[in-house]
């Protein structure tokens, strides 16, 4: 773009500025390139003409966007500049009050001077997880990201914190360690993370301090290792420091303050402990009242004291070491005070004997007095032939003694260092670290000197290492999306390190000149001057000798060399060091003696003395210089920063006066200057600094495409299409792999172009719309004017008409005047005469009148009087009646009310309102049992046609085959073929109908479950309405009208004590279960260090399907013939089988088999004997042979029936044989004698009845031979007839003996009478199928006219519309066919649940039987302490369940360890309660107490066990907070106390336990049902967490509301997970499927609903909890759309709260801050009506949450308006009154407390049945 198309009218420009540094302005005329002016308007209006030049004064910078001001992220705005990122720094700062904000990689922090409310736990736990540039710029975002990569990337970490001083350095370091000691705490109870911020008020206190401009200033640099586990658990940590300012120590400039721990001192002195410290006020020391002030502001010293005893005692400093510690500090405020007095002559000097001080110096650090107060006065000096000690003056003994201090302090601080990083180090292995620097930021002052020299070092490594970083990333990134590069000219500081560093360099030259024996400061500036002059990175300063300039990347900074020298030697006297390593504090002795001082060697006994003393070499330590030290500390730390990945915190001061909230901004130029910010804009300025995602571009700038050019549906093609047309130059954008990058100013022209289409947009719209309104207004105008017109001219027409009719009016009246005159004439005599008489009959006629008036008013006056009287007398009357009436009726209705309040608290009533209803429930579930029957009767019908069918095809197919080998003919073959596909069509016919009568059964069966679920619905209204009335009325007997407002106020108090004693209670049972979990967990590690590593078996490996019983058991559902019977005996054998007690019933059912084929045989012989007369009498027929083989068919039943009989007789005496020895050897138990003797009766009764078959199947054979005789005769009378047959005489020759003639025929007519049956069944069904066929053909005739319609509809559409269609209609198919199958699997279900039925019936009545039988047979056992001897029916079941001791472990380990939840699934809920509430019945009832306790006890720790190993399955622990809760309301039902037992019935009541009272049991119970619905809580908030910021406030709930605005270095690669895809998006309905999918496991499990409800009130909270904290957090997500968004999310969670009955749970209520955060950033902000407006309506949220949405409240796009700073003001002063908490953020962590309504059961124990399934077998009924 060329300079014409940028620098037009209106334009907005930055322009420079004395005081504001930059002051914006705008163009008035257009500019032209060449003009030397440029014409501008400041924003007072004032006009301003702005010189341009090429070279000496180039154009001003552009301004950014309005919508692009105030970005989280710098690098978003389209023009990269230093006024451009001043200005978004201070909206930020000053309106919004957001004190961070990115710059691509760097985070700039501005201190704010004042406490703000975004460092709490809850904002941790906000930024934990999310990815950088989703939430809002923070710290914690920094730290997040630290954390993020060291666990992704498995590489180190670095956070480099840097600024001047008071910019906030230490505060950012110290929360980034705050947020990984709470994300990463330690997996142990090292508490790890407590002692790592532990350090930080310790190294406060001793090496930080006020300063002028700040007032916890470091005086040191450090650099922090936080060292990780391999599962990423803090495990220690280790501190380096740099170049503390021990020149503090002795001198502190005015106004500021020595290091923090000297006052704390001070202001502690007054303590017992610390008296013999010798410490009075600050003031009264040296040290610490040189800069005359001595306190700070706020804070207090004795308090901060405690705190960093508190932090030693948690770093495991002993209270030894700690005073010695404390004697030391305190000795050096006592050497400040040492008075040392010069001589006379000047070159001498003494202490006065009786200092104190010197005393206090000598006893605090156990050392001689006379050597020290000599030594602090003299020196030694050595040469190389003897040594002397020499005087000092009184200047150099000070400088001594300072540099004693200084040396004390410095040795005292590394020795604490030291012991911290004892205290933080590990033994285990550390697999990473994230490192924390904090060090000082670029100084420049009046007077610079080594310390300054030092920093700016320091500075200068940080700033080189910081531009190959960013120049690196910006490479990475352009590599990445394949885009070509050139290489980015950025500033290169390394001349100026090389300056500082290399050979011959300013620390060489230093450090040589420190060697030298006289060496002085100014020549070491000459050297200086001589080695550097040429170099453009050094200068010499034109009136001064003593100094030099260095260009820094800063700035240029001059430094005066006086002093170098001393500081950079660090010298002290070596005989005052040896005084204190002579010491007799132990602590001050290991002080000073040397690391490297080796011990003397012990093999030389003897001691060689040298001729001549020679001076002892210096210490290797001492050799060293601070410059060599700190330049090698330096490189050990770039090491370090370079070997990891850095992340930057740039720390800015606002203003140099500590005001909160108060930007200047030419000291933040200088700090962005010197820091590196600009340099980092400037880089991303020369290359593509924008960057927008394919589908972002075309989001946002659709609106500049045309219709042609959005037909592709590539997005990138589109883009790249748009971007050829709108930017010229190709050189501004480049094409990557998913985003497009532009150049710097692109964007804003794009937004530019975008804004001018919409401003054309609106334009055409405002033309359309105020033509319209135009026209509207002509049209009522002229219609106006018409209409005027038109009444104008009626008018005029009407006057003249009215004229017309005036002048005929006028002639007429002449007319008719004069004959007037003359008639009135006449008429005047005529009148008087006729008014003469008219007077006088008048007077007659009146009197007359007069009269019958006055007698018609009197009569009226008479009724009237009359009829009131009469009235009054009846109302009179009448009153009285009803007065008499209401009285009876009010005496007669008391009476009803008082019977009927009565009868309302019986349980009576309540059974005859339930009466009707149970009875028809009971007669649709008969119905319901008898069309289950009948379809499975149908069922087993369908299966033998199918076998019969499939029989009969494999027969013919074998036909088919011995035809095709016998004969060739083609015909036969077609014949069978064809009959072959008949058969196989008419069995998938047979296949249809029995779908159709299962679809059949399937939809009658819903229609009556459903009229069963309107039942009971009505059932349970009527309950419901029941209970109210019972309450109503108990309130009304109890509570009196006068106190009621009394009694309700103090039951509401009462509550709330209640909720606050429980919410108390549950947070301690919450601790108690996680410090039981720590001991668990201590105890696995105990265990697994014990044992060695390998693999072990776990019990829950072993099988569980193990029985204890010795004899299988024999369902009943498979009883079958007596063979297998039979057969079953032999494989058990006769000992066993006698004993079981199922064959028996076997035995049973054959003989009613035999029953009813003895009555079918009958019918059969009396058929037979009609149709013997009936021949008798007629000639035969040729249907005898029919006859025939009918007659051999019941010869041979006969005889199988007869062989049956006989082996049914033989196993019945040989179970009698067996059960007589078995009692015979059992004799002396009466127990079992009863039971043998009922066996045995109930087998002679059996016997009776075998018998008894037995004869009336001897009768039918009798009749059978008689008949057969019979048609013997006749055949032979036919045979006579008949003389062709020669077989006749044969068979007559042997009619002796009948039975073998039977037998003969049956041998010759076997085999036709079996082919004749089954021909016939077969034609049969072939009939049958045939119709059945014919019914399918016409479906299908239906199914394909309707598929031709659809064909036809199908043609006569679209392409599109076609398609559409056939997905429509495919959808539709899979629906029904979904359908369908989940119809049939229910059927299945239901039918396998009715067959379950059934066979607990039939369990039921033999149970007793099998328990007395494995009684009989486990003789190993010991005998059971049960009262019982006699055999209990089936209807004295009394709800209870004995088990052996032996099997308490089983039972736990079968009903707890391994149940799973679906397998009770279709049973009663929480059967496993109801089964250990049986047992526990049970040992209640012998009055066990061991037993019942240690099931009770055995119970608990199974539960927890499980709860344990299933810690994360949402479906296990509701399963048990079900469960245990329902054990908990068992044992309150049944105790027995009379408060549990109102709603008992009387069999319930029966049922109370007798002996023990289980209340502390109750407790435990109550305990454990509160942990697991904590841990319940928290599994389904873990759950939930990760969907609730996507599906609440990113996912598009609404379509095209959600806008897209230009983003910055945020979704950078090293910020996202791409190795996963990125984080993972949900949508609302995921959200609610997921509450739905909880609410109904809960159901399902039958937790109660008070409960229920309870759970998703608290998942409320998280949800609100959650949503807000994001919005709070998040600028982009703060706006209209997503206002519209978040209303219409959270009125679909109320719409789910309503569809499930949950509204009433107060679950809605929660939501309420998030639906008034919605509605906040919808309504209007503007007026003070506005405001007025907000105030009422943002009820729940407080005054921060408020000022922050409307501080955070962004528009996206440029017609929007943002909320103004002075309504934001009013805002605040409204609202100020209110008493809200200081809280920003709501606490995700509050849990509600849980209350556990008693819910008894109505379910009673005797009803209860224990299905087969869950083996149980051991479990005994009682």
């Amino acid at each position: 773009m060329s300079v014409n198309e940028l620098y037009t009218k209106f334009t907005r420009v930055w322009i420079p500025d004395p005081e504001d540094v930059w002051k914006a302005a705008e163009i008035t005329r257009d500019y032209t390139e060449g003009q030397s002016l440029l014409h501008l308007k400041l924003e007072d209006e004032t006009p301003l003409e702005y010189p341009v030049g090429p070279k000496s004064n180039p154009l001003p910078f552009l301004r950014n966007p309005d919508i692009l001001v105030g970005e989280n992220d710098l690098t978003a705005l389209s023009y990269l500049h230093e006024p451009a990122v001043l200005h978004n720094l201070r909206v930020r700062f000053l309106e919004s009050n957001h004190i961070y904000t990115y710059c691509g990689i760097v985070l700039v922090a501005i201190n704010p001077y004042e406490q703000l409310q975004i460092y709490g736990e809850e904002v941790i736990n906000a930024y934990s997880g999310q990815n950088m540039g989703d939430m809002d710029p923070h710290i914690f975002a920094v730290a997040e990201e630290a954390y993020k990569q060291m666990s992704r990337d498995e590489r180190n970490q670095s956070i480099i914190v840097s600024g001047e001083s008071g910019a906030g350095k230490t505060v950012s370091a110290k929360y980034a360690m705050r947020f990984f000691a709470t994300v990463g705490g330690s997996a142990n109870d090292t508490n790890v993370e407590e002692k790592v911020l532990a350090s930080s008020p310790i190294m406060e206190a001793i090496g930080n301090a006020k300063t002028t401009r700040n007032d916890n200033s470091s005086r040191f640099g450090k650099y922090i290792q936080i060292g990780f586990s391999r599962h990423y658990h803090i495990i220690g940590a280790n501190m380096r420091t740099y170049l503390l300012e021990k020149s503090r120590v002795v001198f502190q400039a005015e106004d500021e303050r020595n290091y923090h721990i000297f006052y704390q001192l001070c202001a502690s002195a007054s303590l017992p402990e610390y008296k013999d410290l010798s410490l009075t006020s600050a003031e009264d020391f040296t040290y610490t009242s040189l800069g005359e002030n001595i306190f700070i502001e706020g804070v207090n010293d004795a308090e901060d004291f405690k705190k960093t005893k508190e932090a030693f005692t948690l770093l495991g400093v002993k209270d030894g070491s700690q005073s010695n510690i404390f004697r030391i500090m305190a000795s050096i405020l006592h050497l400040g005070n040492v008075q040392i007095c010069s001589e006379r002559d000047g070159e001498s000097c003494h202490i006065l004997r009786d200092d104190a001080h010197l005393k206090h110096f000598s006893r605090l650090l156990g050392v001689e007095l006379q050597q020290m107060e000599h030594w602090l006065c003299h020196r030694k000096l050595a040469t190389s032939s003897e040594t002397y000690v020499k005087k000092m003056s009184s200047k150099q003994a000070i400088n001594a003694r300072d540099a004693l201090a200084k040396h004390i302090y410095a040795r005292m601080f590394d020795w604490i260092v030291e012991h911290i990083n004892m205290s933080l180090y590990t033994s285990s292995k550390q697999h990473s670290f994230i490192g924390v620097l904090d060090i000082y930021g670029f100084e420049t002052f009046e007077i610079n000197s080594f310390e300054q020299f030092c920093i700016n070092y320091a500075n200068e490594k940080l700033q080189q290492q910081f531009n190959s970083h960013v120049f690196k990333l910006e490479q990475e990134e352009y590599m990445k999306e394949q885009i070509p590069w050139t290489l980015i000219d950025f500033y290169d500081n390394q001349p100026c390190i090389d300056l500082i560093e290399a050979r011959l360099g300013v620390l060489d030259l230093l450090d040589e000149e420190c060697k030298v024996p006289k060496g002085t400061d100014v020549n070491w500036a000459q050297k200086l001057y001589k080695q550097h002059s040429s170099k453009a990175q050094f200068q010499k300063p034109r009136m001064s000798n003593t100094s030099f300039i260095i260009i820094h990347f800063a700035d240029k900074v001059e430094y005066q060399c006086e002093g170098f020298l001393e500081k950079n030697r660090d010298t002290v006297y070596e005989e005052q060091i040896n005084i204190l390593k002579a010491s007799q504090l132990q602590l001050v002795a290991d002080l000073f003696n040397e690391k490297d001082d080796a011990p003397a060697s012990k093999s030389s006994r003897v001691n060689v003395r040298p001729a001549k003393s020679i001076p002892r070499a210096p210490n290797k330590e001492h050799r060293k210089t601070v410059g060599h030290q700190f330049r090698s500390s330096l490189h050990l730390l770039m090491e370090t920063l370079n070997a990891t990945t850095p992340h930057y915190v740039r720390c800015i001061k606002p203003n140099d006066f500590k005001e909160s909230f108060s930007f200047d901004s030419s000291r933040a130029v200088q700090q962005l200057r010197a820091c590196g910010v600009l340099e980092t804009i400037r880089i991303s300025a020369a290359g593509y600094p924008s960057r927008w995602t394919y589908p972002d571009f075309f989001s946002r700038y659709r609106v500049l495409m045309k219709k042609s050019d959005m037909t592709s549906s590539d997005k990138k093609l589109v883009c790249k299409n748009l971007l050829g047309t709108l930017i010229k130059e190709p050189d501004m954008f480049q094409f990557g792999k998913t985003k497009i990058f532009f150049r710097a100013g692109q964007v804003a022209y794009l937004e530019k172009l975008r804004a001018d289409k919409f401003r054309a947009a609106c334009i055409k719209i405002q033309k359309t719309v105020r033509g319209w309104l135009q026209r509207v207004r002509y049209r009522k105008i002229r219609k106006t004017a018409i209409t005027l017109q038109r009444y104008g001219r009626g008018y005029l027409a009407r006057r003249y008409a009215e004229y017309l009719r005036l002048t005929r009016a006028a002639l007429v009246c002449q007319k008719q005047y004069r004959m007037v005159r003359d008639r009135r004439a006449y008429l005047r005599v005529r009148q008087a005469v006729v008014t003469i008489q008219a007077y006088a009959k008048g007077m007659f006629t009146r009197r007359i009148y007069w009269e019958f008036l006055l007698h018609h008013k009197a009569m009226i006056i008479q009724k009237n009087v009359r009829g009131w009287m009469q009235r009054k007398k009846f109302k009179r009357a009448r009153n009285a009646a009803i007065t008499i009436q209401c009285a009876f009726r009010r005496t007669r209705a008391k009476q009803q009310l008082k019977q009927r309040k009565i009868e309302a608290r019986s349980a009576e009533h309540l059974k005859k309102l339930n009466s009707g209803m149970e009875n028809k429930i009971v007669q649709l579930q008969r119905k319901m049992d008898d069309q289950s029957k009948e379809l499975k009767i149908q069922n087993e019908q369908l299966q033998t046609v199918n076998i019969g069918l499939g029989s009969e095809v494999n027969k013919l197919q074998k036909e088919l085959k011995q035809l095709q080998g016998q004969r060739n003919e083609g015909g036969q073959l077609t014949t069978l073929q064809e009959e072959l596909e008949r058969l196989r069509a008419e069995l998938q016919e047979a296949h249809a109908l029995r779908k159709r009568l299962e679809e059949e059964h399937s939809s009658e069966k819903k229609s009556l479950k459903q009229r069963v679920e309107e039942l009971e619905t009505e059932n349970s209204l009527l309950k419901s309405e029941k209970e109210e009335m019972n309450q109503r009325i108990l309130q009304q007997t109890k509570n009196s009208p006068d106190d009621g407002s009394h009694v309700s106020q103090t039951e509401v108090s009462l509550q709330k004590e209640l909720d606050a004693e429980r919410q108390r209670y549950q947070n301690l049972l919450k601790e108690f279960s996680r410090m039981e979990q720590r001991y668990d967990n201590l105890k696995e590690e105990m265990s697994l260090n014990k044992f060695q590593p390998g693999h072990m078996r776990n019990p829950s490996n072993q099988s569980s399907l193990e029985s204890d019983s010795n004899y299988p058991s024999v369902s009943m559902s498979e009883v079958g013939d007596t063979e297998d019977s039979i057969q079953l005996v032999e494989e058990m054998g006769v000992e066993k089988a006698a004993m079981d007690i199922s064959l028996f019933m076997k035995l049973q059912k054959r003989v009613r088999e035999l029953e009813q084929e003895r009555k079918r045989l009958q019918t059969s012989v009396d058929k037979m004997e009609e149709l013997a007369k009936h021949r008798s009498s007629e000639p035969r027929s040729p249907t005898s042979v029919q006859e025939t083989a009918d007659l051999a068919y019941n010869n041979l039943k006969r005889e199988e029936l007869e062989t049956e009989n006989k082996k049914l007789k033989n196993d019945l005496n040989n179970l009698r044989k067996t059960i007589s020895e078995r009692a015979a050897q059992n004799n002396s138990s009466n127990e079992l004698q009863d039971g043998y003797n009922l066996l045995l009766s109930q087998l002679k009764s059996a016997n009776e009845e075998l018998d008894a078959r037995k004869e009336e199947v001897l009768i039918l054979r009798t009749q059978i031979v008689n008949a057969a005789q019979l048609q013997e005769k006749n055949e032979q009378i036919q045979s006579n007839n008949v003389p062709e047959v020669p077989e006749v005489p044969e068979v007559t020759e042997v009619p002796e003996d009948k039975e073998e003639a039977l037998r003969a025929y049956q041998g010759l007519t076997e085999s036709k009478r079996l082919l004749e049956t089954q021909l016939q069944s077969q034609s049969k069904k072939h009939k049958d199928e045939l119709e059945a066929l014919h019914t399918q053909i016409e479906l299908l005739k239906d199914d394909i006219e309707k598929k031709q319609e659809i064909l036809s509809y199908t043609m006569s559409l679209s392409p599109e519309a076609k398609v559409e269609y056939s997905i429509q209609q495919e959808i539709t198919r899979l629906t029904n066919d979904n359908l369908d199958l989940k119809e049939l699997v229910e059927k299945l279900e239901k039918n396998e649940r009715k067959l379950k039925k059934q066979l607990r019936i039939y369990i039921k009545k033999v149970q007793e039987l099998e328990a007395q039988a494995a009684a009989l047979s486990s003789r190993s056992r010991p005998e059971l302490s049960r009262q019982v001897t006699v055999q209990r029916k089936e209807k004295d079941f009394e709800g209870m369940l004995e088990y052996y001791k032996e099997d308490e472990a089983l039972l736990a380990k079968t009903l707890i360890t391994d149940m799973k939840p679906n397998t009770v699934s279709a049973t009663v809920p929480c059967l496993p309660a109801y089964i250990l509430f049986m047992c526990i019945r049970h040992a209640d009832y012998i009055n066990d107490d061991q037993k019942v306790e240690s099931l009770l006890t055995s119970t608990i720790n199974a539960i927890k066990k499980v709860l344990k190993k299933n810690s994360e399955d949402f479906e296990t622990t509701s399963f048990w907070l079900a469960n245990t809760s329902r054990l908990l309301h068992c044992l309150k039902q049944y105790s027995g106390d009379e408060v549990f037992m109102t709603q008992n019935s009387a069999k319930q009541n029966e049922h109370c336990l007798k002996n023990f009272d289980l209340a502390e049991y109750r407790q435990v119970l109550s305990d454990l049902s509160i942990q697991i619905y904590q841990q319940l809580i928290k599994v389904a908030e873990g759950i939930i967490q990760p969907m609730i910021v996507s599906a609440m406030l990113e996912s598009e709930s609404i379509p095209s509301l959600a806008g897209v605005k230009p983003m910055g270095y945020r979704n950078r690669s090293s910020s996202m997970d791409t190795d996963h895809g990125g984080p993972s998006s949900y949508t609302l309905e995921a959200l609610i499927r997921q509450l739905g999918q909880f609410h109904g496991i809960m159901r399902d499990h039958g937790l109660d609903p008070e409960i229920v409800g309870q759970v998703v009130r608290q998942l409320f909270h998280c949800i609100n909890a959650v949503t807000l904290n994001n919005l709070l957090l998040r600028k982009d997500v703060c706006s209209w759309s997503t206002g519209m968004q978040l209303r219409y999310n959270t009125s679909q969670l109320e719409e789910w709260l309503r569809g499930n009955n949950l509204y009433q749970s107060k679950a809605a209520a929660i939501l309420e801050p998030i639906i008034q955060a919605a509605q906040l950033l919808q309504v209007k902000k503007k007026t003070t009506q506005d405001a007025e407006a907000i105030c009422s309506l943002c009820t729940a949220l407080n005054t921060q949450q408020i000022v922050k949405v409307l501080n955070l409240y962004t528009p996206l796009n440029e017609f929007e308006e943002r909320v103004t700073v002075s309504f934001i003001r009013d805002i605040q002063s409204r609202l100020q009154n209110r008493n809200d908490p200081p809280q920003l953020l709501v606490d995700t962590k509050h849990t509600f407390p849980v209350l556990f309504p008693y819910t008894p059961s109505a379910l009673s124990l005797e009803t209860l049945h224990i299905p087969a399934s869950l083996q149980l077998d051991f479990l005994i009924r009682v």
